[in-house]
């Protein structure tokens, strides 16, 4: 994935196809409702048509596939639970690592010094930011919307996810999107986003 914010690149292709064609067929099927038999396409018409909604789905499902393990591939090894070793040192190619703990109902946040919040996290614009999170006693889900990305807590497992920080300065929604019990509605906190963008010196954004 290019990088986890907005639609770009292939990305923005498929989804302009995606509405296109849906928008053609809501007007294709209002035309067969009001409109008299007055011609019938012809058999080959009819198959390549069916063969060009074929060869797009068959390249929007490898289109997803290389873009998922771009995203993955910039993801560290798999943390172990037991120990730190891993789990609080920040990881090459990130701008700042973030732990989250997710409970009944809220989320606790320890930035790279240790220093925990339990209502928010501090990024700077454009930072690609690695959270490493781990449930404490039920399934959570952690939603980022303004980064569009979702993953679900396993209780007692860690998972990491990775986002490109919004440019705009602002405070950004997460929440819990499993429901987790009573107080799930009010399992949220924010994404705050302050500070000068980062700028680039060598032509090369991290490492």
């Amino acid at each position: 994935m290019e990088q986890a914010l907005g639609l770009s690149g292939n990305t923005a292709i498929m989804f302009a196809i995606t509405v296109a064609l849906g928008v053609a067929g809501i007007l294709a099927l209002l035309m067969a409702l009001f409109w008299p038999r007055r011609w019938r396409l012809r058999y080959r018409m009819e198959i390549g048509f069916v063969v060009l909604l074929l060869a797009l789905v068959i390249y929007a499902d490898l289109n997803s596939g290389r873009t998922y393990q771009a995203y993955e591939a910039a993801l560290p090894e798999p943390v172990a639970l037991s120990g730190t070793k891993g789990f609080d040192a920040k990881r090459a190619g990130f701008d700042r690592e973030v732990r989250v703990y997710a409970f009944q109902w809220g989320f606790i946040f320890f930035d790279e010094h240790g220093k925990a919040s339990r209502n928010a996290v501090k990024v700077a614009p454009g930072e690609k930011v690695l959270f490493n999170i781990m449930s404490n006693d039920v399934i959570h889900g952690l939603n980022i919307p303004a980064a569009r990305i979702t993953t679900e807590l396993d209780p007692g497992g860690v998972r990491s996810i990775w986002i490109r920080a919004p440019d705009a300065p602002g405070k950004y929604l997460i929440q819990c999107l499993n429901y987790c019990g009573l107080g799930h509605a009010q399992m949220k906190a924010w994404l705050v986003v302050e500070g000068a963008a980062r700028q680039e010196t060598s032509g090369k954004r991290h490492g």
